[in-house]
Order: structure tokens, then C-alpha cells, then sequence
């Protein structure tokens, strides 16, 4: 897949790889650079960062996090991960069942 050309094309990656952004921990991190040369005030120019963006969330999406279904019970544990940096808040939800050691991803969220 080559690179957008301009403001639609990028408008248009951006639109179909959103589906993919509650599997990708940090996604609005990510393409950030790419939203930055879809704004209106802005004019496009296509530099290394945008490049660097646009082939790294073709990666994750290749090794995206399978999410797994909410499960219920009086053993299993539910934690939310919260984090605020520079570019906005984001948050993760895992769940912990009983017996196990490492929890498995429910959902993904940044701003």
C-alpha cells in the first residue's frame, strides 16, 4: 500500500484503519502525525514523520490484539489502566481470571 497523496487519500487511511484503534494500545498516539496533515488550517505536506506513522500502524494492525469477551463471576478480576501523557489520556481494560497470571485485554482507548 503506497503512501496518500494528499488530504482526502489520508482522510480516507485514516477512516478505514479507525475500526482497529480499541486493538491497538496508544492507536491516537500513533497517528497523530497523520491527522496532523488533514487539518483544515494546514497545508499537506507528506514528511518522514507521517511516513514513519502510516508504517507503523500498518504493523500493529497486522499484529493487533485479539480482545476477548467480558466474562463475570466473584473471582475474576477487572483492572483499568489509566494513563494521561502530552498528547491526551488513554486507558486499558484487563481482565484477570482465577488461577492465572497475566491478565488479557478487553479493550484499548486513547484520545
Amino acid at each position: 500500500m503506497s503512501p496518500p497523496t494528499n488530504k482526502k487519500e489520508t482522510q480516507a487511511f485514516l477512516g478505514a484503519v479507525r475500526f482497529w484503534r480499541m486493538h491497538i494500545p496508544n492507536y491516537s498516539l500513533i497517528v497523530s502525525p497523520l491527522y496532523h496533515v488533514t487539518r483544515k488550517k494546514n497545508d499537506f505536506k507528506w514528511g518522514p514523520e507521517q511516513q514513519q506513522a502510516f508504517e507503523q500502524i500498518k504493523r500493529e494492525i497486522v499484529h493487533a490484539v485479539a480482545l476477548r469477551p467480558v466474562r463475570t463471576g466473584p473471582h475474576v478480576k477487572n483492572v483499568l489502566c489509566i494513563t494521561v501523557r502530552e498528547n491526551g489520556p488513554t486507558w486499558s481494560l484487563w481482565q484477570k481470571a482465577p488461577g492465572k497470571t497475566q491478565g488479557r485485554p478487553l479493550s484499548f482507548w486513547s484520545k
